[in-house]
């Protein structure tokens, strides 16, 4: 029981952060966390050190948990890591991908068209559902594990950093997306690889500006 209540404090808690209702350098308490939840300290602390081990949260002794700040810098080093590992999910999904593993994707990519315009924020979360997705689509737990929490700081960024809302309106990521999709379908592994690979450049130029050494980076 403890370990499923520490689970859905995680989630919860991760949420918070992610969307910025925890703001960096908000203080955490774990008795203030007990009381408003409702349960003893014990799930509150298996799940703040397990934020505290995904880099979210830093330990302040005597003080209580401290919400760690992101940096355009981090971003960086997070899409660094995308780059390594999300074009090769995209292969091993287009080689063994199922059928509702496609209509899963499509269903995202149509969430994310539809409110495109409307609501930037939510379009971004469908997009974000769309990594997800075919993420957790190419049977490798590890890779999975590791971009899961790469989009979670992705998303982190667009709700806390003021210079990477603007990607939130980009209409060429949708058109990206589709011919991820595309790629997919057909089963052609290399060019869902390619367009992955394409799209994560995209996302850094429209993020980062384009640094210089990005050329080195991507390869």
């Amino acid at each position: 029981m403890a370990s499923s209540l520490s689970e859905r404090l995680t989630t919860e808690l991760r949420e918070r952060i992610t969307t910025g209702l925890l703001a960096p350098g908000t203080l955490v308490i774990e008795p203030a966390l007990a009381e408003e939840f409702q349960v003893s300290k014990t799930p509150v602390r298996e799940s703040l050190r397990q934020l505290t081990s995904e880099g979210l949260l830093q330990l302040l002794p005597k003080k209580g948990y401290l919400v760690r700040a992101i940096s355009v810098a981090d971003i960086h080093e997070v899409l660094e890591l995308r780059i390594l590992l999300e074009p090769r999910a995209a292969h091993h999904v287009a080689r063994f991908h199922s059928a509702q593993t496609l209509t899963v994707l499509r269903g995202h990519l149509a969430e994310q068209e539809q409110l495109a315009e409307a609501d930037p924020i939510a379009s971004m979360l469908a997009a974000r559902r769309f990594h997800e997705a075919l993420c957790a689509a190419n049977r490798n737990t590890r890779i999975t594990g590791t971009l899961t929490r790469c989009f979670a700081e992705t998303a982190r960024g667009h709700f806390v950093l003021p210079s990477m809302q603007t990607y939130m309106s980009q209409s060429t990521e949708l058109a990206e997306h589709q011919a991820i999709l595309a790629a997919i379908i057909a089963a052609d592994a290399q060019g869902a690889e390619l367009a992955m690979r394409t799209h994560l450049q995209s996302i850094h130029r429209a993020m980062l500006g384009g640094q210089e050494d990005r050329d080195e980076l991507w390869g």
